[in-house]
């Protein structure tokens, strides 16, 4: 998870999906962003990035446990995974 943290545009793209209504609004919403998240499109958009890099950004927190993803049709979908971040920030607490 540090690895992932490592990285502004990353925990950038962590802050945005905290609110995804706020900072995707202005993209017509391919499913429901809270539910099932924001289209990695509007990420990629927003982000001003290459297509590959924020592929690569996405992958990287998801496999930190930091997103989940869902495909619907040709689109992926990312939302924070609020559970895996709690429990990361407490265990982070104890341990410093």
């Amino acid at each position: 998870m540090f690895r992932a943290l490592g990285n502004p545009v990353r925990v950038e793209i962590l802050h945005w999906l905290r609110d995804p209504e706020r900072h995707f609004g202005m993209y017509p919403p391919t499913a429901d962003r809270t539910q099932v998240g924001v289209c990695a499109t509007h990420i990629q958009a927003k982000s001003g990035l290459a297509q590959s890099t924020t592929s690569a950004n996405l992958t990287m927190l998801e496999r930190a446990g930091l997103l989940t993803a869902t495909r619907i049709g040709k689109f992926i979908h990312y939302r924070r995974n609020e559970e895996r971040i709690a429990a990361f920030v407490e265990a982070l607490g104890r341990e410093l």
